[in-house]
């Protein structure tokens, strides 16, 4: 597909015999994505290394029950529950025709690790909690966390995918971080000296 940033060697390693799925999802995006409201208009020389590299690198933080909070075009959610069949994913969207686009690829996929809920993350009812809840390029961590923390179980764990001010991020959200009895809040750094890019990654368990 012209402009389409040629796949990374590193990316069949990542995710073993779960490539063609993500070869699969990766050229619908390229395809569908811009002309959707998905991705934007420069976003295909460097869609693997930027998005779907990105997101995978962060698979083995992940078990039992996720919640993926504004999962968009499916980034992270769609790229990880290609990754780890073994992890029930819960994509939550409020945006109806992201939620067509989540719903697509999960039937053409074959996901059946998945379910797609189309709210708002304040709207989202799960007395037991999710084991994990991640999201990507959604907002602010002060902002982020009353969304994301309610939504897990006591003892459960964020894992939230930021960008390089993820540090400077905890430093402005020590209010929400205390309300919401967070701990051992930290930053992982994902992928050094395998990615091109790293990725980064606010780790915190709740109680």
């Amino acid at each position: 597909m012209t402009g389409l940033e040629i796949e990374p060697e590193i990316a069949a390693q990542l995710f073993g015999d779960r490539i063609d799925a993500a070869r699969a999802f990766t050229d619908a995006l390229a395809r569908e994505g811009e002309e959707r409201g998905l991705i934007g208009p420069l976003e295909l020389p460097r869609l693997w290394t930027r998005h779907i590299l990105n997101s995978v690198i962060a698979a083995p933080l992940f078990h039992g029950s996720v919640a993926d909070i504004g999962s968009g075009a499916g980034l992270p959610g769609i790229v990880l529950a290609i990754a780890r069949p073994d992890v029930q994913w819960t994509l939550v969207e409020p945006m109806e025709r992201r939620v067509n686009w989540l719903n697509e690829q999960v039937s053409e996929l074959g996901l059946d690790n998945v379910e797609v809920h189309r709210a708002r993350a304040e709207d989202v009812r799960r007395p037991e909690g999710f084991d994990v809840v991640t999201a990507r390029a959604v907002s602010a961590l002060r902002t982020l966390i009353p969304l994301t923390a309610p939504l897990v179980k006591d003892g459960g764990e964020l894992a939230l995918l930021k960008g390089m001010n993820a540090g400077n991020e905890i430093e402005a959200a020590q209010k929400p971080i205390k309300k919401y009895r967070l701990s051992n809040v930290r930053v992982e750094v994902l992928g050094d000296g395998v990615l091109a890019e790293t990725t980064r990654v606010v780790r915190a368990v709740v109680r």
